[in-house]
């Protein structure tokens, strides 16, 4: 076979596998969206899914991930990934419920771990990869040889891509046990399966029986049949959906699309003439996001007018009076919130900013108080981290300040920033002490993240 055609097949080759490894990008490449309310909800809708798993709840994370795209996945521990695209997808909380039901699945199933089966260094495959887009090359110019490599290439994907499909077909099986025995309507899953087949139809892809050698996932039409035979069957069936959740639902939905969208997207979705509470939350973000002050306070107001307690619309009015650089007027909303969530880790870290922020040195024990009460709760939390550190320095306390930064740096993936942050703090503290040892901890920490990426490059 001449160079030049060992050259192309491999060239196809890398190409095809890099299509799959395209699939199932892990979420590291992409950025995690934190919200209070929005992670609130989601655990609540998870919880009763959770139990039925026969897991604990505390133990799995819900994840939203800022991705466009209507997609969720597992990819590593018990840990849910869902993509802001799939929210802004389902019409309803049960349709959300149904895809979270389908990822325990594989989390249950131990398909993460057991992934390297069919397809060693690639993560789990996503449940919503509507179209994997990959198909064989042709061989060339005839040459049997040729021929025989891309048979063998072709029979290698084929296996693994049968490997996908039967975790998928399993998830869905086991989601659909996990629906029934929280009480839950597969009604909503059944929905956004015929979504995915919508989505597929747009985007012009009519996929015949043949075509489900080149997917991870069964074909939409066919998982529609399998599931609703079972979903038909079940108690649940006809149960009404929690309105509660699904009030919370609409709200976060909406929420989610003012703070993403496009401002001139956000109004044709919820035009100015329409008052509930889920299109004044849509509008009262974009318009902050577009610096329009006076209109995003005005449908901050509106919304407290009518539930003044809202601890969530408390949150909002402080957000946009502390980004407008009115840090004194945000304090009181802001309080408030905390209060009313129990101090919330995320609300009590934008109000430890807004007193810092206040540049009054008479709120920084308040402000050292809530932030290292959030931390206590959320360790995972930069932005705390960042101003604890301001404090810490401020007052002159500079092996906490660098401590702090080490947690900050190590968690927005810096650790060789990290690491000289942790060994400052390390040399200057107390030995023995609770901080002197996570200090140690961090450059241990920071030193595997290093060595690794070293291994990478």
């Amino acid at each position: 076979m001449p160079v030049s055609a060992l050259r192309s097949l491999l060239a196809r080759t890398i190409c095809i596998l890099a299509l799959v490894l395209m699939s199932v990008r892990p979420a590291a490449a992409q950025s995690i969206l934190r919200d209070a309310e929005t992670e609130a909800l989601l655990n609540d809708m998870a919880a009763p899914l959770i139990r039925a798993a026969g897991l604990e709840p505390g133990n799995v994370d819900l994840v939203l991930i800022n991705d466009g795209s209507v997609n969720a996945f597992v990819a590593g521990g018990q840990a849910v990934h869902i993509h802001s695209g799939l929210i802004a997808e389902a019409d309803n909380a049960l349709e959300v419920q149904g895809v979270i039901a389908h990822e325990l699945g594989h989390i249950t199933g131990g398909h993460v771990i057991g992934f390297g089966d069919g397809a060693k260094a690639a993560g789990n495959i996503s449940i919503l990869s509507l179209i994997l887009g990959v198909a064989a090359a042709a061989a060339g110019g005839g040459e049997a040889a040729m021929g025989v490599i891309a048979a063998g290439q072709q029979a290698a994907m084929g296996k693994f891509l049968a490997f996908t499909r039967g975790q998928e077909s399993a998830a869905d099986l086991a989601g659909a046990k996990y629906l029934a025995g929280a009480g839950l309507s597969g009604r909503g899953s059944l929905d956004f399966f015929r979504k995915l087949q919508n989505l597929e139809h747009r985007s012009g892809y009519y996929a015949d029986s043949n075509d489900t050698f080149y997917r991870t996932h069964p074909l939409s039409r066919d998982r529609i049949e399998t599931l609703r035979t079972v979903y038909e069957r079940d108690d649940a069936w006809d149960e009404p959906a929690d309105p509660d959740i699904e009030r919370r639902f609409q709200r976060m939905k909406a929420k989610l699309y003012g703070y993403l969208a496009p401002p001139e997207q956000v109004l044709i979705a919820y035009p100015e003439y329409v008052d509930t509470v889920p299109a004044r939350y849509a509008r009262a973000y974009s318009r902050h996001r577009q610096a329009l002050f006076d209109k995003s306070v005005a449908e901050a107001d509106a919304l407290l007018s009518q539930a003044p307690d809202d601890p969530y619309f408390l949150e909002l009015k402080g957000q946009i009076l502390l980004e407008a650089g009115q840090a004194e007027e945000a304090l009181d909303p802001l309080r408030r919130a905390v209060s009313l969530t129990g101090n919330q880790p995320l609300i009590a870290t934008l109000f430890g900013h807004a007193l810092l922020a206040t540049e009054d040195a008479a709120h920084h024990a308040e402000a050292e108080r809530v932030l290292r009460a959030a931390v206590a709760v959320d360790r995972l939390n930069p932005q705390a981290w960042y101003q604890l550190g301001r404090i810490y320095a401020e007052r002159g306390d500079l092996p906490r300040a660098r401590l702090a930064s080490a947690e900050t740096k190590m968690m927005t993936g810096d650790p060789m920033s990290a690491l000289q942050n942790a060994q400052a703090a390390e040399a200057a503290l107390p030995t023995g002490t609770p901080d002197w040892l996570r200090a140690q901890d961090i450059a241990l920490q920071a030193r595997d993240a290093i060595e690794r990426k070293r291994k990478r490059d």
